[in-house]
């Protein structure tokens, strides 16, 4: 089980992906604990939340438009991105949303 994000007061920024992986790990595992890693290093970077059974879900959080852009451009990133189009995954789709609101217990 992950732990829930602890987020700021709105606004922010969710960043959610949506995915389909494809038979085997070939270095997906390995790949996906560094871009946690990285992501929580990044500007902006607020938490992230992730679940997998056949559908996989991950919600990054972030301050703001620009540091989800900046962290799009990562070099590390975009090597793991072009990895999933080619490799990894059979599908996905990926949203950018504004959160302004949110509440909890």
């Amino acid at each position: 089980m992950t732990d829930i994000a602890d987020t700021p007061a709105p606004p922010y920024y969710a960043v959610i992906f949506s995915s389909h992986r494809t038979e085997g790990d070939n270095g997906y595992g390995e790949m996906a604990e560094r871009m946690a890693q990285l992501a929580s290093q990044q500007p902006g970077y607020l938490g992230m939340e992730s679940a997998r059974e056949g559908l996989g879900i991950t919600v990054s959080y972030w301050e703001s438009l620009e540091a989800i852009r900046n962290w799009k451009r990562n070099a590390e990133h975009q090597e793991a991105q072009r990895l999933g189009h080619q490799v990894w995954y059979s599908s996905f789709r990926v949203r950018v949303a504004k959160v302004e609101r949110e509440y909890g217990i």
